[in-house]
């Protein structure tokens, strides 16, 4: 990385000295990236794509201060769009769409309001029980082969069944929903990403026409019955994102915290009780491995100063929710004394300001219900491959694994088949 001057001028902030948020290289240890960048100061030049530039906010009150500022930060990203190519691997997470998540003032809280309304009317217990079956019937699956790799087999497969289940479509349809996800993912093509955004918009579609003509509890229904009376394209829009950044951070979430548990000897305790518990992975995850390590898009609605770094109209800055929270030092697996987090035991996993994420509590209830069960069934439960050794997916938004492979004692689908109490 180049070494940054005390102070870049506003026309080289997204041309010089750049520092790439993609590749092997940062996917391995974003936070020695992130210490490279302090010393620009509370906000650095970075490369979310070849090509595409940005700024970066590590500091932890600068986050504070543009999240709790929609006076002059925007989250509309049209403006800044019309200077990315149209081809842009980012695009289709920053790009405008209908939706909570790149709109302002009245748009946004009339499509934050249909999913904040709608969530409200999923009693906790329900949640939980219908994260509990969904849990129990993936265990199932494995339970007997002793081997799992817990990701694709759990963390990555459970959300999936479990909006499916929310959103009222089929039962079947589930396997249409996952498809479509790890062909997005794992598209090597152009023709490939294409193939997977039809299949996850043509199930979205089906899932919008059900619910306008059946009516009912599940959150397509009530999406579709909302007095914000939501065009087609906006029901669209509230569900993909629902969908998307649903699965994205829940599954990292659990992931994230199962690698922290089984690299750690004081979960172990916990297992036959006593021990951390799986809230304790969970805030020790939202502090030091957030799922979604850097995104809040803003945009300068004029040119103006952030904590010393000049940023022109309409330019891109995103906010590392991962370096922000470890600013004071970082808790890695294995290590006591808590959190490391800044500001006293706060984290920004979850955004701050107006366009904090909406339903934290309801996550927080599926990934402690799913590693509960996980650990409630299968007690032995271990790491095949030390936790430095794990290897992380690459991309400039998430902190997500490739895979968790463990070993346990297997038990018969006989047992599998058998409700166990939680804990």
């Amino acid at each position: 990385m180049t070494s940054p001057s005390a102070a870049f001028p506003v026309a080289d902030a997204e041309t010089a000295a750049r520092t790439a948020l993609y590749g092997p290289e940062f996917a391995a240890d974003p936070y020695r990236v992130y210490e490279g960048l302090r010393a620009y100061g509370p906000v650095a030049p970075v490369e979310i794509a070849p090509g595409v530039g940005a700024l970066l906010v590590t500091d932890h009150r600068a986050a504070l201060d543009l999240l709790r500022d929609p006076e002059t930060w925007s989250k509309d990203p049209r403006r800044w769009q019309e200077t990315v190519p149209a081809d842009a691997p980012v695009l289709p997470a920053l790009g405008w769409r209908p939706d909570a998540l790149a709109n302002d003032g009245t748009a946004h809280r009339r499509y934050r309001r249909v999913v904040t309304d709608s969530f409200a009317l999923v009693p906790p217990h329900e949640l939980r029980e219908h994260t509990r079956q969904v849990a129990e019937q993936l265990i199932a699956r494995f339970a007997g082969n002793g081997r799992a790799d817990l990701v694709a087999e759990y963390a990555s497969r459970l959300p999936v069944l479990l909006l499916n289940r929310l959103l009222g479509a089929p039962e079947e349809q589930s396997d249409r929903l996952a498809a479509a996800f790890s062909g997005m993912l794992a598209a090597a093509t152009a023709e490939e990403s294409v193939a997977a955004k039809a299949l996850f918009f043509g199930y979205v579609d089906e899932l919008i026409a059900l619910g306008g003509l059946r009516g009912g509890p599940d959150l397509t229904s009530r999406f579709v019955d909302h007095p914000a009376r939501l065009t087609h394209e906006e029901l669209q829009a509230q569900i993909v994102l629902t969908v998307t950044m649903g699965h994205t951070a829940t599954a990292n979430l659990i992931g994230n915290a199962l690698a922290r548990m089984l690299s750690d000897d004081r979960y172990y305790g916990s297992l036959s009780g006593g021990g951390l518990t799986a809230r304790d992975a969970l805030h020790d995850v939202l502090h030091n491995d957030p799922p979604l390590a850097n995104l809040s898009p803003h945009f300068a609605r004029h040119d103006t100063d952030l904590h010393g770094t000049p940023v022109r109209a309409g330019q891109l800055v995103l906010v590392s929710y991962a370096a922000a929270n470890t600013q004071r030092g970082r808790t890695r697996p294995g290590e006591s004394g808590g959190a490391g987090g800044s500001g006293g035991g706060a984290h920004l996993a979850w955004a701050a300001g107006p366009h904090a994420c909406p339903v934290q509590n309801p996550a927080l209830l599926v990934a402690t219900t799913a590693i509960e069960r996980l650990t409630a069934w299968l007690s032995d439960i271990e790491l095949t491959v030390p936790h430095p050794e794990l290897a992380w997916r690459q991309g400039p938004f998430h902190r997500a694994l490739v895979e968790l492979p463990a070993r346990f004692s297997p038990i018969t689908p006989a047992e599998a088949g058998v409700p166990r109490p939680f804990g």
